[in-house]
């Protein structure tokens, strides 16, 4: 029946008791009463609920069984009489051996409290046969463009998944699949070569790329609009039968002599070399360890040793920016197992996929394209004409993404794959597993899952600015700078104000994003993000500062803590905080479910907002020792439970 120990989910004892109990008195099989025994939203309504007509044979009364199971139950030691609510069966937790077991727990587990590395296994009765394997995809900004909102969301959202997988014992790859690869790569050249300053580019690559990528267009411009202007002649001499070779041989000319002609002709060079090391490539990769490097983009010193000035402009460009990413990254409490991207698709496994379309009849030709037409199944009509080839034989995203797949469930074998991509890519990933599945790839299709999100409104500025991501930080940081300098006494105490200052502002920025549920859209509110008051990230950081804060004055050592007799704690405020504590590794498991940040955000509120309404009554400095031992010890485990939370969420919890 469950997945679970004592350790890692008391109630599950409660649980197996309760299902003993009912199965004894009611006839049923206590392994059919278990799962239904569902963890309660608020308090009201007990500490476990069951659904009595979620066991009821069809055409019974549920309200009526309800009433006569409550009257069988027996009252035991650690459970009271079940109370009947219509349908359901409410279950209350005995306060002092809840307390007893809770706390204990809590401060033994410590930072393992609420994980559960039994759900990861490939079998929960054998550990032998490994863990399942996910890999987590989230991010994936473009290299030499602005890391946008929706760039942020994913990291955020992508962030959490990855933790909330590792609580439960799943093997985790995370992967940053990098748009690095495309025409703009051949503008960047040209620009660099124009516009670039080493000083710059070794401060700041992503920014500087940025802001020459942006002159390079700016240049292009007038030179496209004489093209246009030209090409609009040229029809209408068509249209008048007028010879047209020189105006055409002059359209050629401007075409190849501008900007992007230019960048075209750098990037096709760029794609021949590749071309070459990508050959060398495929006959290395032999070993996992070999095709694993070349997915994060290490390369072999053979072929580093053979890049032409396109590729090396392009490899230095490239691993830059990546090094300012994981210095932004970081300050997230982000990190990466792999920096793939659009480059590391071979194009011989483009090609692949390509004949392997064709060939089984996926794909057809349309208009000198290469298409998957799903409209000729009312099935998945909604899903349109899927583009795989363009009329000149280039490849788009989709192409890539399907070799991609079938790549990485080759290497690495996975049981899940997730892909954090924004909601206005549902059609596109819709596309991609469907066509997975029609190439007979349904062994990677059934197990790759889009998580979407809605987008972040206010974060744009007026036209021609752009802000990034380190520039959206730092304007929240200084912000909370602000708000702490209103408190004199309580900045004094502060170490590091701007250090602190800077988390308090991603926890602010990271909070918002997750209060609401993943598809939503949400204003991005300066004011309303950093306030200390509310359902904020401030807040949260409070809460813990608080915690952190009362441990320093009560002055008791772990073993003081764990010697508290907990019976003490009696107080309505105590046995309610103790009831949420209890809670925490179901909410985690529940969240499995959802895979909504808010699911473990909420809770962190409601058990924050227990801990403060408490401060009045269970008071721990003046209070005589033994008590003082105990209600610290409920404190501390409060404050280890909030701390875990926080850290899921990708938090960094402070202390002071």
């Amino acid at each position: 029946m469950a997945t679970t120990t004592a350790a890692t989910n008391p109630v599950d004892q409660y649980r197996q008791e309760i299902s003993d109990t009912l199965a004894s008195v009611t006839g049923l099989m206590a392994e059919k009463v278990y799962p239904k025994l569902q963890y309660t939203q608020t308090q009201e309504k007990g500490d476990l609920i069951l659904p009595v007509a979620a066991l009821t044979p069809k055409g019974g009364k549920a309200a009526e069984l309800a009433v006569q199971w409550a009257e069988k139950f027996p009252e035991s030691e650690k459970v009271g009489k079940p109370v009947v609510a219509s349908q359901y069966l409410q279950f209350y937790f005995k306060p002092v051996p809840l307390a007893q077991t809770i706390i204990s727990i809590i401060l033994n587990a410590k930072g393992l409290y609420g994980t559960n590395h039994k759900l990861g296994l490939k079998d929960s009765s054998d550990a032998s046969q490994g863990r399942k394997r996910v890999i987590v995809e989230f991010s994936s900004p473009n290299i030499a463009k602005p890391f946008h909102a929706g760039h942020l969301r994913s990291t955020i959202i992508g962030g959490f998944l990855a933790n909330l997988y590792e609580a439960a014992g799943w093997d985790v790859v995370r992967m940053n699949y990098l748009g690095d690869w495309g025409r703009q790569f051949g503008l960047l050249a040209i620009a660099f070569d124009s516009y670039g300053s080493e000083e710059k580019l070794a401060k700041d690559p992503i920014g500087h790329l940025y802001d020459i990528y942006v002159q390079i267009n700016r240049d292009s411009g007038p030179e496209e609009e004489v093209i246009k202007e030209k090409k609009e002649q040229l029809k209408e001499l068509y249209a008048k039968g007028t010879n047209t070779t020189e105006l055409e041989s002059e359209i050629a000319t401007l075409e190849r002599d501008s900007v992007n002609g230019k960048a075209r002709a750098y990037f096709k060079k760029l794609e021949e070399a590749k071309k070459v090391q990508d050959r060398v490539k495929l006959q290395n990769a032999q070993s996992l360890e070999a095709v694993q490097k070349d997915m994060n983009g290490e390369e072999s010193e053979e072929l580093g040793d053979s890049d032409t000035a396109e590729i090396a402009t392009w490899r230095r460009f490239r691993n830059l920016s990546i090094i300012k990413y994981k210095q932004t990254y970081a300050r997230l409490n982000i990190r990466y197992d792999f920096y793939s991207g659009e480059s590391m698709v071979e194009s011989e496994r483009l090609e692949l996929a390509s004949e392997e379309l064709q060939e089984s009849g996926v794909s057809e030709k349309s208009d000198g394209a290469v298409i998957v037409d799903f409209t000729k199944d009312p099935k998945t009509k909604k899903l349109g004409k899927a583009i795989i080839k363009k009329k000149d034989g280039s490849t788009l995203y989709l192409t890539r993404d399907i070799a991609e797949a079938v790549k990485r469930h080759k290497v690495y074998d996975f049981d899940q794959m997730i892909y954090v991509v924004m909601s206005q890519q549902d059609l596109h990933l819709a596309q991609l597993f469907k066509i997975l599945e029609r190439m007979g790839h349904g062994d990677v299709s059934t197990r790759c899952r889009h998580i979407n999100f809605g987008m972040v409104l206010g974060m744009s500025t007026r036209k021609g600015t752009v802000k990034f991501l380190d520039d959206i930080l730092r304007d929240v940081g200084d912000k909370m700078h602000e708000v702490m300098l209103k408190d004199k006494a309580k900045y004094a105490n502060v170490t590091d104000p701007k250090m602190t200052a800077d988390i308090l502002g991603i926890t602010a920025v990271m909070v918002q994003d997750m209060t609401g549920k993943r598809i939503n859209n949400y204003e991005f509110k300066l004011d309303r993000m950093t306030a200390t008051e509310g359902d904020t990230g401030p807040y949260l950081q409070y809460a813990h500062v608080r915690l952190c804060s009362i441990a320093r004055a009560a002055d008791l050592s772990d073993t003081d803590l764990k010697s508290a007799d907990f019976s003490l704690l009696q107080e309505p405020q105590a046995i309610n905080l103790i009831r949420s504590l209890a809670s925490w590794p179901d909410t985690v498991q529940r969240t499995l479910e959802t895979l909504e940040p808010t699911t473990v955000l909420t809770y962190l509120f409601r058990m924050s907002h227990l801990v403060s309404t408490s401060y009045d009554v269970l008071r721990v400095v003046g209070s005589e020792p033994e008590l003082k031992k105990a209600r610290m010890a409920l404190y501390e485990a409060a404050r280890q439970v909030l701390n875990n939370g926080m850290k899921m969420l990708g938090l960094t919890p402070l202390e002071r």
